[in-house]
């Protein structure tokens, strides 16, 4: 059989703009899952963490079924590593969701995606080295937009927006749990451990919230957690063929998409002027770190 040539390999190149594509559709779905909740206030009554409850159950479904048609199996090295990202990931999708069930759509999604700003934060105290002076510096300028987000004048929910402040930073404590994960285990098994776990712990915790639910109820169980696990699966699928730092800006764009459409489409109320400055400043930070990162990466050691 004749080896291929290099102009019949699909290149990195060739499939830019499917991957730039996947992650933006990542974004628009994570947005989806929050707009079905929001929408679904109308016609069902379900709490969060049985929005969440779904996520997990039906993305551990979709993991294991996928691990036993390729006959893989989880293989995990670090329990710790593991539990620990499947705690903070639950205790974030359950905050996020509770932000949304109870207060503004587009600050809900502003709010939970100040991850970065606290991965920055964090990673100063517990990861030496990967300290940088300037992304401190960069993180306080985006707090200041935070405030302006959350702006005591022309704010729609305090408990709310707590919520999402907490969603950001356990997301934030789940991404470090993660990055560190991965230099010993696959995606797979991280995958197994993480909506496996999520699911036990969301159950045992919350299980008087959890029905067996109608066709009404079980449409918008099904489409939310649908739409946040086809969002972490197109997030997956695009970072292979983009590079981190256009993946992260394109990501950060649900802080835009949760801006501009949750008063359109939900009648949310919309966003003041410093709420947009407030907006911007999240955005411009969260992608002023994507590309710092980049250049120190790419520094000789």
């Amino acid at each position: 059989m004749p080896t291929p040539t290099t102009s019949t390999l699909p290149t990195k190149g060739s499939r830019q703009a499917p991957g730039l594509l996947a992650v933006f559709g990542s974004a628009f779905f994570f947005y989806l899952a929050t707009l079905l909740i929001r929408i679904g206030r109308d016609y069902v009554v379900i709490e969060s963490a049985y929005y969440a409850f779904a996520r997990f159950l039906l993305g551990f479904i979709v993991v294991a079924t996928t691990m036993l048609i390729r006959g893989q199996r989880p293989q995990p090295r670090n329990y710790h590593l593991l539990i620990g990202r499947a705690l903070w990931n639950t205790i974030a999708v359950f905050c996020f969701y509770k932000a949304v069930e109870l207060g503004s759509l587009a600050e809900a999604n502003i709010l939970n995606m100040t991850y970065p700003l606290f991965v920055a934060a964090f990673s100063w105290f517990f990861l030496r080295e990967q300290r940088d002076p300037l992304a401190v510096g960069i993180v306080a300028v985006a707090f200041a937009g935070v405030w302006l987000v959350l702006s005591p004048a022309d704010i729609h929910g305090g408990l709310a927006n707590l919520w999402g402040i907490c969603s950001g930073m356990t997301a934030a404590a789940a991404i470090i749990y993660l990055n560190i994960s991965r230099r010993h285990h696959d995606s797979q098994t991280i995958l197994f451990f993480m909506f496996g776990l999520g699911a036990l712990m969301i159950l045992a915790l919350f299980h008087d919230t959890i029905f067996v639910p109608n066709a009404t109820e079980l449409f918008f169980l099904f489409t939310c957690a649908a739409a946040g696990i086809l969002g972490q699966y197109l997030l997956t699928y695009g970072f292979l063929f983009v590079t981190a730092v256009e993946g992260s800006i394109i990501s950060s764009t649900r802080i835009l998409l949760a801006a501009v459409l949750g008063p359109l489409l939900v009648a949310d109320p919309a966003l003041t002027l410093t709420g947009w400055c407030g907006a911007l400043l999240i955005f411009g930070a969260n992608t002023t770190l994507a590309l710092r990162k980049a250049r120190r990466n790419n520094q000789p050691k």
